[in-house]
């Protein structure tokens, strides 16, 4: 009999997945032989380039996002991220995860200062709509072709009445279907900004993309019955119940808030690194709409029904599943081969429901068992490592270590004295 999958050697899980159909042959050979990249590729990423940074990509089981059986690789270097989140996905299994897009536009903005009449100039940019669309699909013409390019404009007023500045915005909304655009957005307002100067008799703070994508919000859902969270130590009602709270609580409270949100982040990015995407842009956007109201608070809403948790994240997520570093880092291209997914959307879906997971994982263990006991039991091969364990000395030192009351690297140090005794 097969072991479980977290039981498998690399060899094993690598072999599993390939009979699965989640990697072609191709595929698992780079997986197996996991190679750096050519050091003409590494330069041509970033400057000063002296050395490549290995971390360890794993994969996430169990997942069902609608209705499609999914194993997802992420990249991280935390014991608890992906046993946490296969588990939590398991226990949704049952239904599975739901996702919904309601519209996928990235945002550029032109920003104005030393403006004569900030009502007339509003009225001026309105009026030149036709005339901004042209200008935007002459700058790309590429992007139109695909069938994306701008897809609307709109004018805000900031302004900062105590220090007398005012400044006029304008807003791009601008489809770059799957890539992640920043290049796109960043061409049509080169193309558009002389033209906005012109008509309104301002001067140009700026012109640049945002990472506020509220344009482009994806939401993820899950529902859980009542039996399927229950426990031997606790009733599945009593476990949905204090989740609910929780949540509440992190609502309320910034300092909770950060690392609630943080357990989620553990998720996306892991992804988000994985298909060779942006974590930062991801990380600036999900943290300023959790802000939206006036004060930072968790990501996530949790409420129950007669028989059932629910839970709810909206975010935005612009990733991309073409250009960029997407196209020259090969182990990026053969993550998002595993997850076979056409478009950028069907990426953000999955990136969503995956941090979704993370966090009812994190408040699940947090309002029962507490978070510190899986965290350390999955810390203890780190800490096996960390003290000097090698190759055997590490799963039997692990072993041991996951018995004992306390687990520290005195402890490891003195279980693999006794192991090497």
């Amino acid at each position: 009999m097969k072991p479980k999958f977290y039981k498998q050697t690399r060899l094993e899980r690598i072999q599993t997945l390939t009979q699965e159909g989640y990697l072609n042959d191709e595929q698992a050979q780079l997986f197996l032989d996991s190679p750096l990249l050519d050091d003409s590729v590494a330069n041509s990423l970033i400057e000063n380039q002296i050395a490549q940074f290995p971390l360890p990509l794993g994969v996430a089981r169990n997942f069902i996002i609608d209705g499609q059986e999914m194993t997802i690789p992420m990249v991280v270097e935390e014991p608890s991220v992906i046993a946490a989140c296969s588990n939590a996905a398991k226990i949704m299994s049952t239904k599975g995860f739901s996702t919904h897009i309601e519209s996928r536009a990235m945002i550029g903005q032109i920003i104005l200062k030393n403006v004569a009449d900030l009502e007339l100039a509003k009225e001026a940019i309105l009026n030149e709509r036709d005339t901004i669309f042209k200008l935007a699909q002459e700058s790309h013409p590429s992007i139109v072709a695909r069938g994306g390019g701008l897809k609307d404009i709109a004018v805000r007023l900031i302004e900062q009445p105590e220090a007398s500045l005012s400044f006029l915005t304008l807003h791009l909304m601008v489809d770059v279907k799957d890539a992640m655009g920043a290049n796109i957005i960043n061409t049509i307002l080169e193309g558009v900004t002389p033209f906005i100067l012109e008509l309104t008799k301002s001067a140009s703070l700026m012109s640049i993309l945002s990472n506020y994508n509220t344009e482009c919000l994806v939401t993820a859902t899950c529902s859980v019955s009542f039996d399927e969270l229950t426990t031997p130590n606790f009733k599945g009602k009593e476990i949905a119940q204090k989740i609910v709270e929780a949540n509440t609580y992190a609502k309320l409270d910034p300092y909770r808030a950060a690392t609630h949100n943080k357990g989620i982040m553990n998720g996306i990015d892991s992804v988000v690194i994985a298909t060779g995407n942006d974590p930062r842009a991801v990380e600036a956007g999900a943290h300023a709409y959790a802000s939206r109201h006036g004060q930072y608070e968790a990501m996530t809403n949790w409420t129950m029904d007669e028989n059932s948790l629910i839970g709810e994240l909206t975010l935005p997520m612009a990733v991309g599943s073409v250009g960029g570093a997407i196209s020259v880092l090969p182990m990026a291209k053969a993550s998002l081969g595993m997850l076979n997914v056409s478009t950028s959307e069907d990426l953000a879906r999955i990136v969503m429901c995956v941090g979704l997971a993370q966090n009812f994982a994190a408040l699940k263990a947090l309002v029962t068992v507490g978070i510190q006991k899986g965290h350390m039991n999955l810390h203890a091969s780190s800490l096996a490592i960390q003290v000097g364990a090698k190759g055997e000395e590490i799963e039997a030192l692990t072993a041991l270590l996951r018995k004992e009351a306390k687990m520290n690297s005195i402890v490891a140090k003195e279980l693999l004295e006794k192991i090497r005794k």
